[in-house]
């Protein structure tokens, strides 16, 4: 070994050392990833990384995502040693009750972290959509002697994540559109928590990612730093993205458990952490990193000079291109479009104005969209092969394919997982909204990633159409029934099923409003128009509102509230009662989740318990039950569906307004509490 390979391997057992430590006293962890790929992080952070320390969001700094986050120590090492705010305490602390280094790295909580990672594979299909905003951000404002975006995005993968069938529809999108600022490095240590992996998992990763275009870099030792180095040099040379295969030992090190299972997720053990700090020559008490060291590590200096080159161009560039210096700063900041507000506003008004129109809603929200779409130029749509059938394609959109991203809209073909983790990812690089589009009964495909929006925060926004056993003729497998509910469980997720145009409005609006994810689930099949009042549009915004009351100005006798497409058979309904001489409030909940967040004097207010209230949702009643007294029936659809007509199946399951009526009717007629109807 050389002097130089010497200081190298010197810096990396930092993190070993590091982890180690953490590991052991807080009894808990992973250490074996982190020891395993200390030589292959400690070349990228010196010698190519370029970040800076003392301000983590700074806009053009390199991506770095560690996807296989169950060896969080190896980011935690590395972030402390680099000289971000993670001190020693936070490390002595790993995976305490309120530390900054909690089991998995998560995004908002610890300095440096850019996504959440953990469930395996996310975190490579959302550094491909970093990857992407980068490129689609650089198309948008780089200008002749002004790359500022201009960045790459790393990312540390293990067998685990390429296992996982996300990384598969992740990798092949980003060889087709050619994201050459990509680059992965595979941890091939050969082991799993069961063991050697080669009874379960022996493709050939390289060929494999070779044929979806892909530069790949195959057998590099993981150990070598030199070897290392000329891969990333190579890699960032290529104009694909590009896999670095680096064949590493687990737990390198650990006399005893190296290269085993044993090291990947348990503590060493005291006796084998003494043995390994002597393999390693490493005399130092735990968590103490001498001074050479530790100024071998510091980013700061170099980072902070990087930032300061970057700010010189940046001014240069506000003088030669201020409007678009403007754009660049306010989209990086996650500000409002200038004059969305105003749109908005004028939109409701002239939707409360005219006659409504009948339409589905998704019609509806397309149009919408496109309204949003040319304010709003952050945002960046999708499908997932469905733009004509989920109508997320408007009037501004304009496609993204190989070597031209200019457009606005992503076909991500048939990867519903990936192209919600990829939302995620350019939602985390800051710059875009993304937008993506499916079925809502393959939303399923995704979940994960959408909860891992609604955990992180980020702006993403779904939108599911056929939301309904509406679909008819297709089926069971294409008609939703629990989806909604199981959407709508998601904490702090805001999931919107509009019933006007109005609705779907205020509920794109909302979207961008809100710092977090959202969902918007429309109907496919037709719908009769909704008229408003001048104020719902504000009304709205609370989930749950009033649409109409007794036009005699008397009290309610019964409430019927609904949602989506079911909000027509409502009113349809209480007009049917009306002319019986039953005074009927109609509720409209465009977004239960908005609705539940709201003062139980608003909620009761909206709802009154000791009112006899009708639900109608073609979805699972079981949300509703929170919102009702005693009298109360909900129709719903708590099984799968049927293969017929749309208006057949809706007959079926007593979506019809003398259903909703007759329902209302037992009620007044104090016929008991029946919770729920379905075929």
């Amino acid at each position: 070994m050389t002097d130089h390979a010497r200081d190298h391997r010197r810096l990396a057992n930092a993190i070993r050392a590091l982890t180690m430590d953490a590991v052991q006293a807080n009894n808990s962890g992973h250490p074996g990833t982190a020891m395993g790929m200390a030589d292959i992080a400690e070349v990228l952070w010196n010698d190519f990384l370029s970040h800076n320390p003392a301000d983590p969001d700074w806009p053009n700094r390199d991506r770095f995502v560690q996807s296989n986050g169950h060896g969080s120590m190896l980011i935690y090492s590395l972030l402390h040693l680099a000289g971000y705010d993670l001190s020693l305490d936070d490390l002595r602390r790993h995976r305490q009750f309120g530390s900054r280094t909690p089991g998995h790295p998560e995004r908002g909580m610890t300095p440096g972290v850019e996504t959440t990672t953990g469930p395996l594979g996310q975190g490579f299909a959302t550094a491909v959509g970093m990857a992407l905003a980068e490129r689609r951000l650089a198309e948008e404002f780089n200008r002749d002697g002004f790359p500022v975006v201009d960045h790459f995005t790393y990312v540390f993968a293990g067998d685990g994540c390429l296992m996982e069938g996300i990384s598969q529809e992740a990798a092949s999108l980003a060889g087709t559109l050619g994201l050459s600022k990509l680059i992965t490095v595979y941890d091939d240590n050969n082991i799993s928590i069961d063991g050697e992996v080669g009874d379960w998992f022996a493709d050939d990763t390289a060929a494999r990612f070779r044929s979806l275009n892909w530069h790949v870099i195959a057998d590099v030792d993981g150990h070598d730093p030199a070897a290392v180095h000329a891969a990333y040099q190579a890699a960032r040379a290529s104009d694909r993205p590009t896999l670095i295969c680096c064949k590493t030992t687990i737990g390198f090190g650990s006399p005893n458990k190296q290269g085993k299972e044993e090291s990947h997720g348990a503590p060493l053990g005291v006796e084998e952490v003494a043995l390994t700090r002597k393999a390693l020559g490493w005399p130092h008490a735990p968590f103490e990193i001498p001074e050479d060291v530790a100024a071998g590590w510091d980013g700061r200096g170099k980072g902070k000079a990087a930032q300061a080159e970057w700010d010189r161009m940046f001014a240069a560039y506000r003088t030669s291109h201020p409007e678009l210096a403007a754009e660049f700063s306010r989209r990086m900041k996650g500000e409002r479009p200038p004059g969305l507000d105003a749109l908005v506003k004028q939109e409701a008004a002239a939707i409360i104005e005219k006659p409504a129109v009948d339409q589905p809603l998704r019609k509806a929200s397309n149009r919408v969209a496109g309204l949003m779409v040319e304010a709003a130029p952050e945002l960046v749509g999708g499908s997932a092969d469905l733009s004509e059938s989920t109508l997320a394609w408007t009037q501004g959109s304009r496609s993204i394919r190989p070597g031209d991203f200019s457009g606005n809209f992503v076909h991500y073909g048939v990867r519903e997982f990936a192209m919600s983790a990829m939302m995620n990812g350019m939602a985390a690089h800051g710059g875009v909204v993304p937008y993506g589009s499916t079925y809502l009964v393959f939303s399923d495909y995704s979940r994960n990633a959408v909860r891992l929006a609604s955990l992180m925060k980020l702006r993403s926004i779904f939108i599911y159409t056929h939301d309904s056993i509406g679909v008819g003729e297709d089926g069971p497998t294409h008609q939703p029934s629990e989806q909604l509910v199981a959407l709508r469980a998601i904490p702090d997720f805001s999931v919107w099923r509009p019933g006007s145009e109005l609705e779907a409005l205020i509920a794109w609006d909302e979207s961008l409003l809100r710092d977090g994810p959202s969902a918007m689930v429309l109907a496919r099949q037709g719908s009769k128009g909704v008229d408003h009042q001048p104020g719902d549009d504000e009304k709205i915004r609370k989930g749950g509102y009033v649409l109409s009351d007794p036009a005699t100005g008397a009290a309610p006798d019964v409430v019927l509230a609904g949602t989506g497409s079911e909000l027509v058979l409502v009113r349809q309904a209480a007009a049917r009662l009306a002319a019986e001489g039953v005074a009927v409030r109609v509720v409209s909940v465009p977004n239960a989740n908005i609705f539940a967040r709201q003062p139980e004097e608003y909620r009761s207010s909206i709802l009154p318990r000791h009112l006899p209230t009708v639900v109608v949702e073609a979805a699972s009643s079981l949300y509703w039950y929170q919102f009702l007294g005693g009298r109360r029936r909900i129709i719903g659809v708590d099984r799968f569906g049927e293969s017929a007509p749309g208006a057949e199946v809706f007959s079926h399951f007593g979506f019809t307004v003398d259903a909703i009526a007759e329902a209302a009717l037992a009620l007044l007629a104090d016929k008991g509490d029946v919770f729920a109807v379905t075929a």
